[in-house]
């Protein structure tokens, strides 16, 4: 779908808003809110920046935030970096509060399964379950700052145990159930948790899963817990244990209907998440209340658009960012729908969508990997489901391909808003993202989000266009995390993300932007490739991969030789066996599609492609075991055992 923009066609341009959609946006209303003309939307950014009082006071008043606001909103740094800014400093909020916010008969939660079936609870049974288990949490000795933990699956109990914990100025942490025994406890163990709650057997693509073991193991380990509360009931697996063990109902028998809010400061703890990396522990990330919140509104309302009465939904299991990102969607007056198990079970690929046709959904979250499977079955929605409901597809996980935006608004729907946002874990949000007033652009990432100082500099720090560098923040947000759990959590933290650039947050992705503001992402900068001296993204080379029907799944990484480096891609190939023909076919495709520099110079048939538990390839993890070193966290990934046919690739010939 071409454009014309001043009376010249870019046909880069799949979509724009018209001007009725502009006109009823959130973002249009925050600007006259706030006295601050909407376009152009840079010159809205930097003021956004420039002037973080203004705006974030303007977030907080345009989002009806509830607690005390404060007379300050800003206490800058005492330096020239970022570190050491103060948010509200005068704020007292509860986050469970300003979740369980609206009138009572509005459904809040839709749960569904892999057979489609759904549950609906309005924010009255919401209240009353979040009620209950707060009672029974205050019984068990939960208070404020105390870590509350979860081995859970993306359900009904889950949310109303973090709900809960944080409705009592506790803190929530989670891991999904898939996670192995090791995994779990090199997470929680780091954050000495009180209580635990836990299922102990889950479904996922058909199949049954016992954990009860893993829980056994781990409540060995974890010293500090005094409860166990297992999701399933009459089971007395632990009865020998020193530890007080119940099961959900027993937590839950007692309690008020309305639950009690326990206000605290803006930077008070809330979440404690964890990074899913592959070379040590993984770091266990600290998030303020008031930062979570303030960040999520501002993102769902201003640049998805979300409103009172939309349905979100984001596929995610407990351990991501991307649940508590989810589950903020409430703040904004939008039901969320929670759903569990395969996203792709192998007797309905089309699972999602039909729910999402049968509830309404609004926004419609979820991966390039999951779009790239549908594409590859020639699995039309648009054409399969009535979406009329539907006003965005989200997208994060990884870039999103130039060929996959086409995709979307070929077989999913023409007029929605297609956004591929960007962030992370570090941040809890996003640095880049999509917006309601701009034209979206194939392959790129729509704008800059705002309060968001973001820009792209080269090596010696110079901000660039048109020119692969390093995605940085240069201005402080309230996001930012308080600390990395444990000792030397501040050490940690700055060693993370500002040994590189002291007092700008090197954020780790290997980026481009344009002229128009948007933004291209390539990967991670710590799997770039460096053949000859020229930086290359991982993304570069799967987005001509992804085109090629023989190729189910790839994976790049470079190797170091003769002080160079070489390109390796591995590929899971379905219905053929990897020749020199095929070989040739990659190889030409890379050469025209990118560039002579991306053309791998060794290509191996594999059985399988090694990620992460939330579903990112670990280039990292398959580089380490070619070269003989060792994997740390193997406990981050899903599928290990992928890893040990990496440990003899150089041993074998390739083509």
């Amino acid at each position: 779908m071409m454009k014309k923009q001043n009376n010249v066609l870019d046909l880069n341009i799949l979509w724009q808003p018209n001007e009725n959609w502009i006109s009823q946006s959130n973002l249009k209303g925050f600007s006259e809110q706030v006295g601050f003309p909407l376009f152009p939307y840079e010159r809205l950014h930097r003021w956004s920046i420039t002037h973080p009082e203004e705006f974030w006071s303007g977030v907080w008043d345009f989002a009806k935030i509830i607690g005390e606001k404060g007379k300050k909103v800003f206490i800058p740094p005492t330096d020239d970096g970022i570190l050491g800014a103060q948010w509200f400093p005068g704020a007292q909020l509860n986050f469970a509060e300003n979740v369980l916010r609206g009138e009572e008969e509005d459904i809040a939660v839709i749960v569904a399964g892999e057979d489609g079936t759904t549950s609906h609870y309005s924010l009255r049974e919401l209240r009353s379950k979040v009620a209950k288990a707060q009672e029974g949490l205050r019984n068990l000795g939960v208070r404020s700052g105390d870590r509350v933990a979860g081995v859970v699956t993306n359900g009904i109990e889950s949310l109303v145990a973090l709900l809960a914990t944080t409705s009592l100025g506790a803190v929530w942490t989670s891991c999904s159930p898939d996670f192995g025994s090791q995994g779990i406890i090199d997470r929680l163990g780091q954050v000495q948790p009180k209580v635990l709650i836990t299922v102990l057997e889950y479904q996922y693509n058909g199949k049954h899963f016992d954990i009860r073991d893993n829980i056994r193991a781990i409540s060995e380990v974890l010293d500090e817990v005094s409860a166990i509360v297992t999701l399933t009931e009459g089971d007395d697996f632990l009865k020998n244990q020193s530890k007080h063990v119940l099961n959900w109902n027993q937590l839950c028998k007692n309690g008020p209907f309305i639950p009690e809010f326990t206000r605290v400061p803006f930077n008070h703890p809330l979440y404690i998440l964890y990074t899913s990396g592959t070379t040590g522990l993984p770091k266990a990330i600290v998030h303020s209340v008031g930062g979570t919140l303030i960040q999520h509104v501002k993102e769902h309302q201003l640049h998805c658009d979300i409103k009172h009465g939309d349905i979100l939904f984001w596929y995610t299991n407990t351990a991501w960012m991307m649940y508590p990102w989810l589950i903020s969607g409430l703040a904004s007056g939008a039901a969320i729908l929670l759903y569990d198990g395969s996203p792709l079970p192998k007797d309905n690929i089309g699972v999602l969508w039909e729910i999402a046709e049968k509830v309404g959904v609004t926004h419609f979250g979820t991966s390039p990997k999951y779009l790239e499977t549908l594409q590859k079955a020639s699995y039309s929605v648009g054409q399969e489901h009535n979406l009329s409901q539907l006003r965005s597809v989200l997208s994060c996980g990884a870039p999103l391909s130039a060929e996959q935006y086409d995709w979307v608004y070929d077989y999913i729907k023409k007029d929605i808003l297609l956004a591929s946002i960007s962030g992370g874990t570090e941040i809890i949000g996003c640095f880049v993202m999509g917006s309601p007033v701009h034209p979206v652009r194939r392959g790129e990432i729509t704008c800059k989000a705002l309060g968001m100082a973001v820009d792209v500099f080269d090596e010696k720090d110079v901000s660039v266009l048109h020119q692969k560098g390093d995605l940085v923040c240069t201005k402080p947000f309230p996001s930012m995390p308080l600390t990395f759990w444990g000792e030397d959590g501040d050490e940690r933290y700055y060693s993370s993300y500002f040994t590189k650039r002291p007092g700008i947050w090197t954020h780790g992705d290997l980026a481009e932007q344009t002229d128009e503001q948007s933004i291209i992402i390539y990967g991670r900068a710590d799997t770039t490739l460096n053949p000859g001296g020229v930086r290359i993204g991982t993304a570069e080379i799967y987005r001509v991969l992804e085109q090629i029907p023989e190729i189910e799944d790839s994976l790049v990484f470079g190797l170091p030789n003769a002080g160079d480096e070489e390109i390796v891609l591995c590929v899971v190939l379905k219905d053929r066996e990897l020749d020199s023909d095929l070989a040739d076919v990659i190889r030409n495709n890379v050469r025209k599609k990118a560039s002579p520099r991306h053309v791998p110079r060794r290509i191996y048939s594999v059985n399988e492609v090694p990620y992460t538990i939330n579903g990112k390839k670990v280039e990292g993890a398959a580089r380490s075991t070619v070269l003989g070193q060792q994997v740390k966290n193997k406990g981050s990934l899903h599928n290990p055992n992928s890893l040990l046919e990496y440990i003899s690739l150089l041993e074998r010939s390739f083509v």
